[in-house]
Parts: structure tokens; C-alpha cells; sequence
């Protein structure tokens, strides 16, 4: 080839690689000024296109918190009759106290309670309770339950509504200050009971419980009689009535030291109770 002639190809190869070069930044300079977004450049041939992945379906559902869904508690029903036993697993029994506290007596039920590693509950009035804040503190510590037994202990067949409502709100509120929480449990003060106080008591948010063994210990019987009642009583899901205020309770308290080892050695569980649709 003669030189003339390569130099006129190399300079054609050179003056169409500008004016490719031009084009290009020319569409560069359109493309910046359009509404339209440029479009990807096609892929080279051969080469397999890119699809865009697919978007997870978690990347489609709306964000609206982390963790379980938050469900509203259980209602409280509406009982005709209160609990008189508590259905649980083997021979378990459960141990109440009513009337309390009292600091001449239920220290005494605290300590033995305490040294069996046993919880009971305790059905507090609130005229009692609001005296002695510290002993439903301490029941709170060492695993007890607290329930509601009205401000004052009235019979409340003869109350109004109104007056019901105010003897268990007035409790629950003292009752929450000083144990630490709302009471889930109610007794009405004699067992008597009436369609309001089953109202009212699930309202607030209890469940009504009265007993299957009664002590009698308020008659005074003797220690070694309430000893018996509680034995001779025993069984799976019982519930044992008995006082640590409202008198001379020495008796319960003597007896409580009589029965509750026994219990245990013939293989009950002592323990508080739980709801039953819980």
C-alpha cells in the first residue's frame, strides 16, 4: 500500500471517530434537559439482560411495630355463685386469711408461711389495710396474693349499689398502693353475696372466691379444733377459711404452726390460686 493512501484511511478512521464522539455528547446534553429519565443502555450481544428483582413480600406489607400483636385481657365474667374450689394438678390446697392484716396476729401467719416456703392470700378489709401498708408490702415480697374483702366489712345484702361499688373501690385503691398491683380476687364479708356484688366485683376486675373448709376459728373452738377442720378437710382444690384480725386470733395462729407441716408431709402443695380462664 502505498503511503499516500494510508494516510488518506487514517485520517477517515479518525474524522468518523470524532463525529461519533460529537453525537454522543450532543444526546448527553439533550437528555439532561428532558423530562424523561435516560434509559438504561441495551446490553452488550450475547450478554444476558438484567431483570430487576422482585420485591420481597415483606418489603410490600406495611411496618407497624415489632412483636406479637397486643391482645386486650380477658373480661372478667359475671358469676351467679362464687368459687368454692380451684381446680389444679395433684393434691393441691389453698390457704386464706381474712379480715387482716392485724399486727398483733399476722406477722405470726407471715413467719410460719415464710419459714415452709408457702404462699397463702389474704382477703384484706380496707380500714385495716390502710393502717398497715407495710404488712401488704411485705406480702408482696414474699409471693402472697391480696384480695379484696370491702372497706369495712359490712354485710352487703343490706348495702345499695352505690355503697358496694364505694366499699370495693375504696379497698382495691388502698390495695394497689401499698401491694403494688389491683386485687383479682374478691370475698364478700359473711358470704353473703347478691347479683351486685358479682357485677360490681367484675367490673373491677375480681373473680369472686369463698371457701371449702371453714375453721370456724372466729367462734374461738381451740387450736387443736381448728387443727382438725383443716385436716379432716383437706383434699385436692380445697380452700381453707381462716381469720388473722377481726379478734383474738392467737388460736389461728397457733394452729397454722400444728397443721401446715403436717400438710406438707403428707405430700400437698400449699399455694395461691390462679384464674381459671387464664
Amino acid at each position: 500500500m502505498k503511503k499516500d493512501q494510508f494516510l488518506t484511511r487514517r485520517r477517515a478512521l479518525l474524522t468518523g471517530a470524532a463525529a461519533l464522539g460529537a453525537a454522543g455528547t450532543a444526546g448527553l446534553f439533550a437528555l439532561e434537559g428532558a423530562d424523561e429519565p435516560p434509559r438504561p443502555a441495551a446490553p452488550a450481544a450475547g450478554a444476558p439482560a438484567q431483570l430487576p428483582e422482585k420485591p420481597s413480600a415483606y418489603r410490600l406489607q406495611p411496618l407497624t411495630g415489632y412483636g406479637p400483636p397486643h391482645t386486650a385481657p380477658p373480661r372478667t365474667p359475671v358469676r351467679r355463685e362464687p368459687l368454692l374450689k380451684i381446680s389444679a394438678r395433684g393434691r393441691t390446697m389453698f390457704l386464706t386469711f381474712d379480715d387482716g392484716p392485724d399486727p398483733r396476729y399476722t406477722p405470726g401467719i407471715l413467719d410460719t408461711l415464710r419459714e415452709h416456703d408457702v404462699r397463702a392470700t389474704f382477703f384484706v378489709c380496707g380500714e385495716q389495710a390502710d393502717w398497715n401498708r407495710d404488712l401488704l408490702a411485705r406480702m408482696a415480697d414474699e409471693g402472697h396474693v391480696v384480695g379484696n374483702h370491702t372497706w369495712s366489712h359490712p354485710l352487703l345484702t343490706q348495702l345499695g349499689r352505690g355503697e358496694i361499688r364505694s366499699e370495693m373501690e375504696r379497698t382495691s385503691d388502698v390495695i394497689e398502693v401499698a401491694y403494688g398491683e389491683r386485687p383479682r380476687w374478691f370475698r364478700a364479708p359473711y358470704g353473703a353475696w347478691n347479683r351486685a356484688a358479682f357485677q360490681l366485683g367484675a367490673e373491677l376486675g375480681m373473680e369472686p372466691l369463698a371457701w371449702t373448709v371453714d375453721t370456724e376459728d372466729w367462734t374461738i373452738p381451740g387450736t387443736g379444733a381448728i387443727v382438725r377442720a383443716v385436716e379432716e378437710g383437706a383434699g385436692p382444690g380445697v380452700v381453707v377459711l381462716s381469720h388473722d384480725a377481726g379478734g383474738d386470733r392467737s388460736e389461728s395462729v397457733g394452729a397454722l404452726r400444728r397443721y401446715l407441716p403436717h400438710l406438707l408431709d403428707s405430700g400437698y402443695h400449699l399455694t395461691v390460686p390462679s384464674r381459671p380462664y387464664a
